[in-house]
């Protein structure tokens, strides 16, 4: 079993580790479209996924006190908006807002199950260590927290603030600064293979990969990660036991 014995702090992803269980956000966008029954193929939502995403990290479109659930509605807006360009939704425009509507309850009935284990899981390291996040994200994910009652966070970097952005190791090295521990005694947890265990390796943490459903299905290195997980209660069972 891994030796984790040293570690102080630990270091967490938000998005993918936190609210879903390593199943990537467009995987549970595109099973909520299904359950929405909105008429456009994978693929069709793949292109527009990528054109929000693209349009969120341009444009100031989410304000810093925005709510998750304002978030997925923007987002959504944004993909269907884009689908409608196309050409996908020909003859079906009047039901967009709808859509929009019922694919992001669908997402919010989705994660908050998680978010549940979750903050279970931060409660209990928090009262052996110290906590922070590092997460790409909008530049409200303070607001997300507040909102999902999940503040056990000492620190937050966030890529929206600090102006860099994963899979650049250096918001890893922003995090083991806020964590005022040597890299080696910090773990840092994500979902991310290329955008969270590479990076913080390359800085010197020890790492473990919450490993889930990617945007791809890339061949990794499994060896690279300290552990590997599937769900966030088994990293409880990695740490010493008091």
């Amino acid at each position: 079993m891994t030796d984790f014995t040293n570690i102080k702090a630990i270091i967490f992803d938000y998005g993918g580790t936190l609210d879903t269980n390593a199943q990537h956000w467009a995987h549970v966008l595109w099973a909520a479209y299904e359950r929405a029954g909105v008429p456009v193929s994978e693929e069709q939502f793949r292109e527009a996924y990528v054109c929000g995403e693209r349009a969120l990290a341009r444009e100031p479109i989410i304000r810093p006190t925005d709510t998750f659930r304002d978030v997925l509605l923007k987002k959504v807006a944004l993909e269907l908006q884009e689908l409608s360009r196309r050409g996908c939704l020909a003859g079906s425009e009047g039901r967009v807002w709808e859509w929009t509507e019922a694919v992001a309850q669908h997402c919010m009935d989705y994660i908050r199950p998680i978010l549940d284990v979750s903050r279970k899981v931060l409660a209990q390291l928090r009262e052996r260590y110290k906590l922070v996040l590092v997460s790409n994200f909008y530049g409200n994910i303070e607001a997300i927290l507040a909102d999902f009652r999940l503040t056990f966070f000492e620190r937050v970097v966030e890529s929206a603030v600090v102006g860099v952005r994963k899979p650049d190791p250096a918001i890893y090295r922003l995090g083991v600064e806020a964590t005022g521990c040597s890299p080696v005694e910090v773990l840092v947890v994500g979902d991310s293979y290329g955008k969270d265990i590479v990076p913080a390796g390359q800085v010197g943490c020890r790492t473990v990969w919450l490993k889930g459903k990617g945007w791809t299905s890339e061949t990794v290195d499994e060896s690279l990660p300290d552990a590997v997980i599937t769900t966030l209660p088994q990293l409880l069972d990695l740490l010493p036991q008091v």
